[in-house]
């Protein structure tokens, strides 16, 4: 019986090995609890390094906040209508030759001249006849700002480049008879250089040339007088074609006219043609008052009569 008893109140070595597994699991619960800690503060800090990166992408500096945008790029320059385009210095908000109704209006507000000379500028380095053409039809426009600007861009490039105007030169004989009084005087200007430049495309327009003489301004006959007094210069072929309308214009031009044409006409004309006009200028003289006839008689090398003294 003693036996038995000792036998049930010993621990039994089964209840034993619980307390070695539970010691061991209590040991390794700190370890456990503490990584899953570690862990825990280490994501979090990752995320939120994560978040932080792309707020601060998203949020542009300060510096970057008050930066000037950087300059538009500078192209090269060319009236209807092209409101979306922004037209300074001619041109546009893409980087290409603005419209050329744009052009001019941009010419007409900075004050005609000096835009226009610039603009003339930038033509010729972009060797753009395309936009020449556009303000050469521009001179007949509804438009007097329109009609004017354009007219003070082809006068800049007439001073610059004539050449570049040679292909208008179907647009300036019918402006010269019929065009607006701005256009009208740069018609008048560019032919006599277009004709010493290109004779023989100025004198298919004779026909009509001549016939509109008698209509046209006082502006536009003194561009058809140098015209034709430089085609009889290029060829003594014009000569003959064009004796009928001189004689007309030395013969019906007012005393201060006289002198200029008489001046411009006589020294272009050979032969008979030049004997012929001169006789229609000599004979004038007699019939207008000395101060304008006093110069004209020193040119031809004659003296007046004294019956034009009165």
């Amino acid at each position: 019986m003693t036996k038995k008893t000792a036998s049930k109140s010993s621990p039994k070595p089964a209840a034993r090995a619980p307390r070695t597994s539970s010691g061991q699991s209590t040991a390794r619960q700190p370890a456990k609890s503490a990584a899953s800690k570690s862990a825990a503060t280490t994501k979090p800090s990752a995320a939120s390094k994560s978040a932080a990166t792309k707020a601060s992408a998203k949020k542009p500096s300060a510096r970057a906040a008050t930066a000037p945008p950087p300059p538009p790029p500078k192209a090269a320059p060319t009236v209807e209508e092209s409101t979306s385009a922004s037209t300074a210095g001619g041109i546009s908000s893409t980087g290409g030759i603005a419209a050329p109704s744009a052009v001019a209006a941009s010419a007409a507000a900075q004050g005609g001249g000096g835009g226009a000379g610039e603009l003339a500028d930038r033509i010729l380095e972009a060797s753009d006849a395309a936009s020449v053409a556009a303000h050469a039809e521009h001179l007949t426009s509804d438009k007097p700002t329109t009609a004017t600007a354009a007219a003070r861009i082809l006068d800049e490039l007439l001073a610059k480049k004539p050449e570049m105007l040679v292909p208008t030169i179907d647009k300036l004989v019918v402006v010269i008879t019929s065009g607006p009084k701005r256009s009208v005087q740069t018609a008048a200007a560019a032919l006599p250089v277009m004709a010493r430049l290109a004779p023989a495309r100025v004198a298919r327009h004779l026909p009509t040339l001549t016939d509109r003489f008698a209509e046209a301004s006082d502006i536009g006959k003194d561009g058809l007088v140098s015209t034709f007094a430089a085609l009889c210069t290029a060829s003594v072929a014009y000569q003959k074609r064009l004796e009928p309308v001189l004689e007309l214009a030395l013969s019906s031009a007012d005393p201060k006219t006289l002198q200029r044409w008489t001046e411009i006409v006589l020294p272009s004309l050979k032969g008979e043609p030049h004997a012929r006009a001169r006789a229609v200028v000599e004979d004038r003289l007699n019939h207008i008052p000395r101060p304008q006839a006093q110069p004209i008689a020193t040119f031809l090398g004659i003296k007046l009569r004294p019956a034009a003294m009165r």
